[in-house]
């Protein structure tokens, strides 16, 4: 299979069309714009806006300060366009809205509508190059242009606590980076009644995966969440299970997508759980291993978050997945399948960097804790780091490939996009992967390991960038040099604001990614 490409920028104006069903439903109203900056955070600006400025929003946006955003511009050419995308507007939930004194609300009869934005430069000079949406969208362009179309099925774990207590005795002195100056710190203390805080039935230590309505505490959390998703952003939610780990772990999954759909669902979902944890008085936590102990990191603490990423390729029509062989014995496995796995296993080591992008992230990917470590694939083996899930037989619509490595805490765009890079760059180049690994390598001595081949993730977000920094061409072509490069700046920035600081210092630092 070879693969093609044109170059295209697409213009604000070019997202006039078909915009007239929206109109009817907007008729004067606050608008909150949501976007991504580089490292995955999901912004929000708020405008207002009626009949007579409606059509010149959708076709020309809002200008936003790009100096006031991670990753996005220099202060001295700073001035950017938030473009919203038509396709993603939805009324917001009301009952997520913050509580406002009656006396305030009474009066107030107009809708919020939220939409996803895509970000252009000011002075019609095109898309920027820095906004993680684009990389997404520009690997779709790629994929058509191959007549090959793409479906992503993320798999998002979190914590909701009760709460989590940063103390330190001078709130004063605590800086947003997590840094202090003269203040003690003490450990911080997460608080959350499936741990024993309060709890009748607390949940052990790894001991929480598809808890009985006893211990689950979090049940009808996972119902409004679900519920909000389908009610109010056409998001189908297929399982919503209580999680392996103590503390409130929870999963709740939803149908497959596109891959800028895939992404912007993940987004969308992410903050959805974090305000339906507020309405609870609960704090929703994504960070890969909130619950660790550096001192002791193989035994204590309990397992982590991961987004385990689901893909599969078909042709352009979705009519036939390409990694689907029936003839295939072992995992009814297409060649091209295993081919697109090569690709992965080829470019692990740079893909960590993004698909598990935080110092924390480290503290997830060792073994004990059915996080992935070793870059090998098998059918059903969650030991492996690519998985062939086998649950069905003789079903081509499921047949996927499941990639282990990704955490929540990752942007989804970039991460999905680097995946599917990863992965066609396997199939351009043919990369076997290997024999697959029919055992638990987590068991396996490091003797038997070395002599199957069987390396290991990265061990730190430093070592991850290092390899970033040596193997990046296979996602030219999707990923503008500059924003690989205004990338990399930032983690090690990152390294170097974290470098020696104490739990709760690193707490501080991701609670909110």
């Amino acid at each position: 299979m070879t693969f093609s490409r044109r170059n295209s920028a697409l213009e604000p104006e070019e997202k006039e069309q078909g915009i007239d069903g929206i109109k009817m439903i907007i008729d004067t109203g606050f608008i909150q714009l949501r976007y991504t900056d580089v490292l995955g955070k999901f912004l929000a600006k708020y405008v207002f806006e009626n009949k007579e400025t409606f059509d010149s929003f959708f076709k020309c946006g809002i200008g936003v300060d790009g100096s006031s955003i991670k990753g996005f511009a220099s202060i001295d050419d700073s001035d950017l366009l938030l473009v919203p995308d038509r396709s993603t507007v939805r009324i917001f939930p009301p009952s997520l809205l913050p509580a406002s004194p009656p006396s305030l609300s009474s009066n107030y009869d107009n809708k919020l509508f939220a939409v996803i934005a895509d970000v252009y430069q000011g002075f019609k000079k095109g898309r920027l190059a820095r906004d993680p949406r684009y990389v997404s969208q520009r690997m779709e362009e790629f994929l058509i242009e191959n007549n090959l179309t793409c479906q992503m099925g993320p798999e998002v774990e979190c914590f909701v606590f009760d709460n989590i207590i940063f103390n330190h005795k001078n709130n004063n002195n605590l800086n947003g980076d997590g840094s202090n100056n003269n203040s003690e710190y003490h450990e911080p203390k997460i608080l959350s009644v499936e741990g024993g805080d309060g709890c009748k039935y607390p949940i052990r230590r790894k001991g929480g995966y598809d808890a009985p309505p006893s211990q689950d505490s979090l049940l009808e959390f996972r119902f409004d969440v679900a519920e909000i998703l389908r009610k109010h952003f056409s998001i189908n939610v297929t399982n919503l299970n209580h999680e392996v780990a103590s503390c409130g772990q929870i999963e709740i999954n939803f149908m497959h997508s596109a891959l800028t759909k895939a992404a912007d669902n993940v987004q969308i979902y992410k903050d959805v759980v974090r305000n339906v944890a507020s309405k609870y008085d609960k704090v929703a936590n994504f960070m890969p291993k909130p619950v660790f102990d550096k001192n002791d990191p193989l035994n204590g603490g309990d397992n982590g978050s991961g987004m385990h990423t689901n893909i599969s390729l078909w042709n352009e029509s979705s009519t036939t997945n390409i990694f689907y062989d029936s003839d295939d014995y072992y995992a009814e496995l297409s060649q091209i399948g295993r081919y697109f796995i090569g690709g992965l296993i080829e470019h692990a080591h740079s893909l960590a960097a993004i698909v598990a992008p935080t110092i924390n992230s480290y503290h997830r990917l060792i073994p004990g804790f059915e996080a992935p470590v070793y870059i090998a694939w098998a059918k059903g083996n969650r030991s492996t780091v690519i998985r062939i899930p086998i649950n069905e037989r003789n079903n081509a619509k499921s047949k996927r490939i499941e990639f282990r490595a990704p955490d929540p805490a990752a942007n989804p765009y970039l991460a999905f996009s680097a995946i599917l890079a990863a992965g066609l760059d396997g199939i351009k180049k043919t990369i076997d992967p290997g024999s697959p690994i029919d055992e638990n390598i987590y068991k396996m001595s490091d003797a038997k390991r070395t002599s199957l081949g069987i390396k290991s993730l990265p061990g730190s977000l430093e070592k991850a960038l290092e390899s970033l920094k040596s193997d990046s061409d296979y996602l030219k072509r999707c990923f503008h040099n500059e924003l690989l490069e205004t990338y990399i700046v930032l983690k090690y920035e990152e390294l170097a604001k974290a470098r020696g600081k104490s739990i709760a210092q690193e707490l501080m630092l991701y609670y909110d990614v």
